[in-house]
């Protein structure tokens, strides 16, 4: 996968992953949460937080190579896997339980979620093996 942004949306994209975080709170501890506007505040929070996700996961790196795209795909692909796996375990979790009215919402935002950790790792790892000449 071809970068798509700026090396600068990369920091940018923790910051918004950090307002998602802290965000919510924010808002509750001044009182603009109420039970009327919670849905809708919740899932502002939720697509913010994958907008952050894609900012990093399309932008250039600071030291970009042939090898940054092949992480990529590999992260995705890691991240495909752990997903599926995730998705699994909810699903057993869920028919132990016998709940038939919770299902899994922000499965994409996880998803998301777990590919940017599969490329931070990757990348880290990447750099390990550079210096190390492996």
């Amino acid at each position: 996968m071809k970068p798509l942004f700026p090396s600068y949306c990369r920091a940018m994209g923790y910051v918004v992953l950090a307002i998602t975080l802290l965000g919510p709170f924010v808002l509750y501890f001044m009182g603009m949460i109420t039970d009327s506007n919670l849905l809708v505040v919740k899932e502002s929070f939720k697509l913010i937080g994958m907008v952050g996700a894609l900012l990093i996961l399309f932008a250039y790196t600071a030291d970009e190579d042939e090898n940054t795209s092949e992480i990529r795909s590999k992260a995705t692909r890691n991240a495909i896997f752990l997903m599926v796996l995730f998705l699994f375990l909810g699903m057993v979790y869920r028919i132990f339980k016998h709940d038939v009215s919770d299902t899994e919402g922000p499965s994409f935002l996880i998803f998301l979620i777990l590919n940017v950790l599969c490329l931070e790792f990757s990348i880290k790892k990447s750099k390990i093996d550079k210096i190390y000449k492996r």
